[in-house]
């Protein structure tokens, strides 16, 4: 009977140890969490400024620190480091238009449209860079049922990343 209740024990042990260490690992390999892994490495610092889209698992971050900006796509498996100077303009796309621009050399296209009913809110950064010149990320995607926010927040987020990008090409 004690050998009986002692493999019992222990087949409950061995199964809660087992179950603690799948949801870790789950936890650990969650998209959101690895893209913003990737990006602290990428950048050395943590990045003052991050657009992250999980469903895509692609992410952009600025390093203000570094002078850098990374983008990541391929859940962080795959990026591209650019210093400052290399980057050449940034747009928003709602719906398949551009909604907002800014570019070096050019004036600023301002956001003006609020769409609160947008299916597709993109931000497109482009760069210097003859086989990468441009990176786009989805800020909100209707389409993706595990979407959280709105497009309005997406829109300010966009806004905002146009401002920093305004910022360093001045």
């Amino acid at each position: 009977m004690d050998e009986a209740l002692r493999a019992i024990l222990l087949i409950g042990l061995a199964a809660a140890v087992l179950t603690t260490g799948a949801l870790t690992l789950n936890w650990w390999m969650e998209p959101e969490r690895r893209l913003r892994r990737a990006m602290l490495k990428s950048l050395g610092v943590a990045a003052d400024a991050e657009a992250v889209s999980p469903a895509e698992g692609k992410a952009a971050g600025l390093g203000f620190e570094s002078g850098q900006i990374a983008v990541l796509w391929g859940r962080g498996a795959n990026g591209l480091v650019y210093d400052f100077h290399e980057i050449e303009g940034g747009e928003i796309i709602v719906d398949g238009h551009v909604v907002a621009r800014i570019r070096r050399g050019e004036p600023r296209k301002s956001l003006d449209v609020m769409a609160p009913e947008a299916e597709l809110v993109t931000l497109r950064l482009m760069f210097a860079d003859a086989r990468y010149p441009e990176f786009e990320l989805s800020l909100w995607n209707a389409n993706v049922p595990t979407q959280t926010g709105s497009p309005a927040e997406a829109l300010r987020l966009g806004r905002r990343w146009l401002s920093h990008l305004e910022a360093l090409l001045k």
